[in-house]
Formats: C-alpha cells, structure tokens, sequence
C-alpha cells in the first residue's frame, strides 16, 4: 500500500516538479535567473548608463549581450555612449558579473524587448501597440513608465500601473 501510495504521488507531483526546472524553456531557453539586480550595485554603471534612461538590470541578459553591448558603445541605439577604457571595463565586468546565469536560448540579443519573456509577457493581448505610442510610455524600452521601481530590478506584475 505504501509503495503504490509513493508511486501515485510521484505521478502526481511530476508536473510540478519538471515546470519548475524547466522554467527557461518557456521562454525558448530565456531565464533571467534571481536577483536581475544584485544587492551591491555599481556605482559607475549607475551613473553613465542611468543618465541616458533606467540603469538596465544585468539580470535581464545574458553575459554575452552586455559584452557585444558595452563594445559597440559609440554606436549605442544610434548615439555615441563611448565611454573611457577604464570606465567600459569596470561597467563591463559589473554586468557580466550579474548577468542571467540560466540563459541557455542560443542567442545574446542587443534589446531586452527582443527577449521571448519580454515579449510573452508585454504581447498585444495584454498591451496594444497604441500603449507603447502613449507620450507617457513612449516605447517598450521605458520600463519605469509602468514598473514604478524598474530601477531597482522590480517587474512585478501585481505592481505595474499602465499610465493613460
């Protein structure tokens, strides 16, 4: 009786269990991994990155995409974001150091919102197109225009509020 009992809820509990270590597949291979912001922040990133918009969490790529990121500074979305030697390696190394360390989708894309998650969770059915058009949201980019605390790698659903 007791081993027909292990075997039912083996059966039972399976599911469960393969969700959650295959949480990435999901997403074809996407898992940011937790924390997407680590607990010590680096100064010099904050500054450069935040003066231009959010100081993007590391945790939100893979360690590849911040290094093909941070060595085609001078072309960055169309602006020249070049940065000292000194100053890209530092930033560099921060972000690798804290990047998703599950990612296992076979590719390093340059824009988060290029991300399967990123696109599972914000498509059409859920957000229109005419949303991200909104002067108060701008583009997809602008997390903090919905995630209140998106600086600090909070995207929490339960706490976005999408502006008029």
């Amino acid at each position: 009786m007791r081993t027909l009992f292990s075997i039912v809820l083996a059966f039972a509990l399976f599911p469960l269990v393969a969700a959650a270590e295959d949480h990435g597949d999901r997403y074809g291979g996407e898992d940011r991994g937790k924390p997407v912001q680590p607990a010590q922040v680096n100064a010099k990133w904050q500054q450069e990155c935040a003066s231009c918009h959010i100081a993007y969490a590391p945790g939100l790529l893979p360690a590849e995409s911040w290094r093909k990121l941070m060595s085609g500074l001078d072309k960055h979305f169309g602006a020249d974001a070049s940065l000292t030697a000194q100053e890209n390696m530092e930033i560099t190394a921060f972000l690798v150091k804290n990047a998703s360390s599950r990612w296992r989708a076979p590719t390093a894309p340059l824009r988060i919102t290029e991300t399967a998650w990123f696109k599972r969770k914000h498509d059409g059915h859920e957000i229109s197109a005419a949303t991200w058009k909104r002067p108060s949201v701008k583009s997809p980019a602008n997390c903090q225009a919905c995630h209140a605390d998106a600086d600090k790698g909070d995207f929490n659903e339960h706490r976005v509020s999408i502006p008029k």
